[in-house]
């Protein structure tokens, strides 16, 4: 097995910690909570991730959290975009639910636009009607 810790510099100086990519993976953290606004958030993820790499590969150091900062980012770029996909095809239905909610002053009226919801996506998707996740905070 080797040994991955970095070595000291021919200079006797101790390594360098190149800390952006701690701050990669704050950023990449932050788009997997924000979709699908977090594409932007996640893509700075990953840069900052690769910029840190780099900085410490050119300074023999080593860089905590830049691969992770890579992989959460990209995950939240997937999700992302799933999640502006999922708004594109269903933005009729999405639309709909928000204007029957805003109408909707009593808890029946409520859960009248959720099936409502559910009954859409449902037929659209093609799938259960009890598969379909609701909106509402129930």
């Amino acid at each position: 097995m080797t040994d991955q810790s970095p070595q000291p510099h021919a200079d006797g100086q101790p390594p360098t910690v190149e800390k952006g990519g701690l701050w990669g993976v704050f950023l990449s953290a932050a788009g997997l909570m924000l979709p699908p606004f977090g594409v932007l958030l996640s893509l700075l993820g990953i840069h900052q991730g690769r910029k840190a790499r780099r900085a410490a590969r050119a300074n023999s150091g080593h860089a905590p959290g830049a691969v992770l900062s890579m992989v959460l980012g990209w995950i939240g770029v997937v999700f992302s975009a799933a999640a502006i996909a999922g708004y594109i095809v269903f933005w009729d239905e999405y639309t709909a639910y928000q204007e029957c909610s805003a109408r909707a002053l009593t808890v029946s009226t409520q859960e009248q636009c959720d099936d409502a919801w559910r009954s859409a996506v449902s037929e659209r998707a093609g799938i259960p009607e009890d598969e379909v996740p609701s909106l509402g905070s129930v």
